[in-house]
């Protein structure tokens, strides 16, 4: 709850300090930056105020980030060089005034830097921001403060310094003129890091820091020249040429409050462009709609959505595994703590830490919608691609079954078939008939057994298919006169895919087993598609079409059979083809 009426606090409280800092100024004008004039009263007021409320909205929206406080605290500091005013009236105020008269640049430079994030990047931001705050808050405010006393100094109507230590003037001006030196050091690079950050980053990048980052160098560089200005004297005064820069960097200061406060604008246009984009997802097809509607909206052809799986793996609408691509990268569409999906994007599209959980909130529902439709297509490309290993593996295993008959029991049974002959030869001229006949009738079973074994092994898987592929295995089986087939147009010659051949060439030989010669036919042509089998028949479809439908599907293919006048079964396998 204090964390919720924090931004506010701070707001209602820097108002009132503005004000009062302001009427103090007023009061005593010949020692006030903005002297008698109302506009330059309206506008120290303006950037005070500005800042502090910019800092409270930025707080309020991202809580977990310092740029708003720090730009709040910013907005403090502008007012502190009103309270060393030797009229003040306060001993407190005015030693405020002291410790603090330059604390606004080195804030602002803190703020612009951590912008959005409210970290600073890296180790170089880090001591740079460091040096500013010992330069500017430690040597030019707190070491002259402890060394300076108004008495001393003649200035009798000052109120007491409240944190004097020693007296001791040239001391003091030494130490200031030394920090307003850091102060041009530290300046520059501040200044150089915001140019590198702004050269360095892509459009969105320079859109989201661009307003920010200008307006505060700008700032920085008017503060520059006042240094340089008052290093030579050894303090920091409002002569005319710091009444001018001092105007300057009111003018800055406010743009700069502008500048942080467009991102909230921005956001709005992105929540309006969001609202659209839910409106036309409504219209989208699917699957791939989803992700054209983003790529439009976001600017970005290149932009890809995909969906994390139980297992880890990614993949696309339509169920394939993401593909890494050079120069993409990966940033996931988080809603509370759950993963809607992942965006594969050019870099730096989400530099702005707030369209990511923007386009999950706005596109929630659609995306929801096509992860659950992801899942179901990738479980059924990884059932189809467990289908397919289980065919090529029976296809595998069923080749080797073939050659170890053709190569072991056959030739076994050849030899052992010769042998028997050379022994009945050699038996001819005795006496032993019976012996003779026995040896004969051996033979002829083994020629028997051979045959079946052969066709066996045939049927197991051909080697014709195997070495010579689908129109020769599909030529071979139309010499058979046990399997009669009528090939009407040559057969594509070409070698495709074991498995797409094997699934092909099951198609005609059940479509021919069982059925009289010249009874069916086969035409074949290799299409942009694919390869297609058109095989038709006289009598009733294959037994077992159920398994030939599984063949087909098991390789991305489609089975159709159809009926016709006449008694004529049609079958029409269409086989996908790298």
């Amino acid at each position: 709850m204090a964390r919720r009426y924090a931004p506010l606090a701070m707001f209602v409280t820097g108002v009132s300090l503005g004000v009062a800092s302001v009427s103090a100024g007023r009061a005593n004008p010949g020692w006030w930056f903005a002297g008698e004039s109302a506009t330059a009263a309206a506008l120290e007021l303006l950037a005070g105020i500005a800042l502090i409320g910019a800092g409270a909205a930025a707080w309020r929206r991202r809580p977990g980030s310092r740029f708003g406080p720090l730009l709040g605290a910013a907005g403090f500091a502008w007012f502190a060089p009103e309270w060393n005013n030797p009229e003040i009236g306060s001993s407190i105020a005015f030693t405020a005034g002291l410790l603090l008269s330059a604390a606004c640049a080195p804030l602002i430079a803190h703020a612009a830097l951590a912008y959005p994030s409210g970290r600073l990047r890296s180790p170089i931001e880090r001591v740079t921001i460091a040096v500013a705050y010992v330069a500017s808050i430690v040597v030019v405010g707190v070491l002259p403060a402890v060394l300076f006393d108004p008495a001393d100094a003649g200035c009798a109507q000052c109120p007491r310094n409240l944190v004097i230590v020693t007296a001791d003037g040239k001391l003091a001006a030494s130490m200031e003129r030394l920090g307003l030196r850091l102060g041009l050091v530290w300046i520059g690079l501040v200044v150089s890091l915001a140019v590198w950050r702004l050269v360095r980053g892509g459009v969105a990048q320079r859109r989201l820091v661009g307003p920010v980052l200008l307006p505060a160098s700008l700032y920085l560089a008017l503060v520059a020249w006042d240094f340089q200005h008052s290093a030579g004297r050894g303090f920091l005064s409002n002569d005319s040429v710091e009444l001018r820069l001092w105007a300057a960097e009111a003018v800055a200061l406010c743009m700069l409050s502008a500048g942080a406060s467009w991102e909230r604008v921005r956001a709005r246009r992105t929540r309006s462009a969001l609202a659209a984009l839910v409106v036309e997802l409504q219209r989208s097809p699917a699957p791939g709609g989803l992700r054209a509607a983003l790529a439009r909206r976001l600017g970005d052809p290149t932009l890809e959505l995909f969906y994390r799986l139980g297992d880890g793996r990614l993949v696309d609408a339509a169920g394939r595994l993401h593909a890494a691509r050079p120069r993409q990268a990966l940033t996931p569409l988080v809603c509370g703590e759950r993963e809607l999906a992942v965006v594969a994007h050019r870099p730096r599209l989400f530099d702005d830490p707030g369209l990511g959980p923007e386009v999950a909130t706005a596109a929630q529902l659609a995306l929801d919608n096509e992860r659950l439709q992801a899942e179901l297509r990738a479980q059924l490309e990884d059932l189809r691609a467990s289908r397919a290993r289980i065919v090529e593996a029976g296809d595998r295993e069923r080749l080797r079954l073939e050659r170890d008959l053709h190569d072991g029991a056959q030739q076994r049974l050849v030899t052992l078939s010769l042998a028997i002959g050379l022994a009945r030869a050699q038996l001819e001229a005795g006496t032993d008939r019976q012996l003779v006949d026995s040896l004969g009738r051996a033979q002829r079973q083994l020629v028997e057994l051979l045959a079946t074994l052969r066709e066996l092994a045939h049927g197991l898987y051909p080697v014709a298919l195997a070495e010579e592929g689908f129109a020769a295995a599909v030529e071979a089986l139309a010499e058979d006169p046990l399997a009669p087939l009528r090939i009407e147009r040559p057969l594509p010659e070409e070698r495709l895919e074991p498995a797409v051949e094997s699934a092909a060439y099951l198609v005609v030989r059940e479509m021919v087993r069982g059925r009289g010669p010249g009874r069916t036919s086969i035409r074949a042509t290799r299409e942009h598609t694919g390869l297609v089998v058109e095989v038709a028949a006289d009598g009733e479809p294959p037994a077992d079409t159920l398994h030939l439908e599984d063949r087909i599907g098991a390789v991305g293919g489609r089975l159709k059979v159809d009926r016709t006048a006449g008694d004529v079964t049609r079958v029409r396998a269409e086989l996908p083809c790298a």
